[in-house]
């Protein structure tokens, strides 16, 4: 049953000396957060000794749980052996492949049947160092995700639910934004944890909510770009989209667009962006 792209491991590599949460008052908020899952399969990130897997496992109606360090999960394993509806899985989830998890079977197909699979739901404490990986390899795969309800550092949930204008808003902002409704529900304070970490860390929902299609930018080609507008922070959107499309194409799509050369990727609109987008790719706006 392949389930794993390959053993690599993140450029960042995640400590798995973790941050146990300890608190069961913010276990229970934690997974009430999900909503009913009764009829839903709910991924766990990184499930660590199982507070929250605990509650999941008599409410989901399917729990996949990935977890890296061997140990831990050979003891979620022992701890959840009886329970039918949980899975353990011991990998990197930036290695999971989501098709082979929850991706149509093959041989279930049959004329006339719908086999578009039932959005998951995902739930789980993001390392710090690859909490923008995570995040982006979900978003890639939307398709097979309802909500997510992750525990991040509270500085990377202020980014990530930051508004345009702000010195806080920025690719993960835009990224996280393009694909889904964001909500920063509570903070956890170190004393929830233990060890207790030396910063705080705050729960975020995401609905997700795929605009490409509303704002005229389906495919991979508009996060490129949002790349690339953001490129250097102290460059203007000038500086840096020059590097990738020709001077005249670009003065004419800011123009059409109605943005200032001068402005920076931080100060425009998702709106904003997908337009400037949009007149950058006419016929005749090429790189």
């Amino acid at each position: 049953m392949p389930k794993v792209v390959s053993t690599r491991r993140p450029q960042h590599k995640p400590k798995l000396g973790q941050h146990f949460l300890n608190s069961d008052s913010f276990a229970a908020q934690i997974v009430d957060a999900l909503g009913d899952a009764s009829q839903n399969t709910v991924l766990e990130i990184g499930p660590g000794r199982g507070a929250i897997t605990s509650l999941l496992s008599t409410r989901a109606r399917r729990l996949i749980a990935v977890e890296l360090d061997r140990v831990l999960a050979a003891q979620l394993r022992l701890q959840f052996g009886m329970s039918r509806n949980v899975e353990v899985i011991e990998a990197d989830i930036l290695s999971i492949d989501f098709d082979s998890l929850f991706g149509p079977k093959p041989g279930l197909g049959r004329p006339g049947m719908d086999l578009k699979p039932q959005p998951a739901r995902v739930v789980g404490n993001l390392p710090y160092g690859i909490t923008s990986d995570i995040l982006l390899r979900l978003f890639e795969y939307a398709k097979y995700f309802e909500t997510l309800v992750v525990m991040v550092q509270r500085e990377v949930a202020d980014r990530i639910a930051a508004e345009p204008g702000g010195s806080e808003y920025g690719m993960l902002s835009a990224t996280a934004q393009l694909y889904a409704r964001v909500e920063k529900l509570f903070t956890l304070p170190p004393g929830a944890f233990n060890p207790p970490p030396k910063v705080h860390s705050t729960v975020l929902r995401l609905t997700l909510e795929p605009k490409q299609e509303e704002l005229g930018v389906a495919g991979d080609g508009f996060i490129d770009f949002l790349r690339l507008s953001f490129g250097q922070k102290r460059k203007t959107l000038w500086n840096n989209l020059k590097t990738g499309f020709k001077e005249a194409s670009l003065r004419q799509a800011l123009a059409e667009a109605k943005i200032k050369p001068s402005a920076r990727a931080e100060t425009l609109s998702l709106e904003q962006s997908a337009a400037l987008y949009r007149a950058l790719h006419r016929e005749g706006h090429g790189s």
